[in-house]
């Protein structure tokens, strides 16, 4: 098999979540040969009769996506740290480019960024309504205000001075830094529908989605090269949780690398995270799947 990247979520969802942690699961993970560790942005989990978890919401809060994966950087030499995805809009440009920037520059340019507007579409997880409450940013930020943020967000790794004007964000003339150690960073866009594809495909370095119907993948990457996206396709997968064993994970992993093979997928994310099994565990299972797949240098 021809294979894509492939990188493992951090555990940044309690139980498991912590600095112990991380530290294992990106240790065992570089160890192991993989391309890359992930984390991703969920503000908070709604409670109340109406969030019964029908959406598949995790159970417990997730612990910061930047702040795990500096932690994991600090803690390896050579695998990338990826966010996957962080909702930028929840974030004043100038904060989150100057932030995305040092854990560059921290890590060695090591990063990569999935970023999202806070949800493609209007059914959870993907969107949740009381993130954008508590964030302080109005839904209808979405579109044109996120395709703004991006280029506020770029503007701030391109040389001194900075300035931008737009119509939600403005920067006047300044010094702004770091500076990414490659001049920019990679933002791999998140979509779920042909318009939010074809965006991506207008102002990304890449493409970012979770594999929950491969017919539906094939689609959306079909979709994204059509438009001209000539980046990253990175998708996530998501291991069943009943398929605790090594043979049962690795044989799962496996038909999904097949799959993201047959789509034109360039990177695989597997969302370690989702099992409900200790960090040591997820490293055995790991192991396992490695010395299925041979070499991964």
């Amino acid at each position: 098999m021809n294979l894509p990247r492939i990188g493992v979520s951090l555990p940044y969802i309690d139980p498991y979540a912590g600095p112990d942690a991380v530290v294992t699961i990106a240790r065992a993970a570089e160890r192991l040969g993989f391309h890359a560790v992930s984390a991703s942005d969920r503000l908070l989990i709604p409670v109340g009769p109406h969030w019964d978890n029908d959406a598949g919401l995790p159970e417990s809060h997730a612990w910061d996506s930047l702040e795990m994966l500096t932690w994991a950087a600090a803690h390896t030499q050579r695998i990338r740290v990826t966010t996957d995805i962080v909702n930028s809009i929840f974030h004043p440009p100038i904060l989150l480019a100057r932030r995305l920037a040092t854990l560059d520059r921290l890590s060695g340019g090591r990063l990569d960024v999935g970023v999202g507007q806070g949800g493609g579409t209007r059914k959870p997880p993907f969107y949740i309504p009381e993130e954008f409450v508590a964030a302080g940013v109005p839904a209808s930020r979405r579109g044109m205000g996120f395709i703004e943020h991006i280029a506020a967000l770029r503007a701030c790794w391109t040389p001194d001075p900075v300035e931008f004007c737009g119509k939600h964000y403005r920067i006047p003339p300044s010094l702004v830094g770091p500076k990414p150690s490659r001049g920019t960073i990679p933002l791999f866009v998140g979509a779920i529908n042909q318009h939010t594809i074809e965006r991506a495909a207008d102002i990304g370095d890449g493409f970012v989605t979770t594999a929950i119907d491969w017919e539906v993948t094939r689609v959306q990457v079909g979709w994204y090269r059509a438009a001209g996206g000539t980046g990253t396709v990175m998708v996530n997968v998501i291991p069943a949780r009943h398929e605790l064993t090594a043979r049962a994970f690795t044989d799962t992993v496996l038909r999904d690398l097949d799959r993201a093979v047959s789509v034109g997928a360039d990177e695989v994310h597997i969302a370690l995270h989702l099992l409900p099994s200790a960090p040591e565990q997820q490293v055995e299972l790991l192991e396992a799947l490695a010395a299925e797949l041979g070499p991964l240098q």
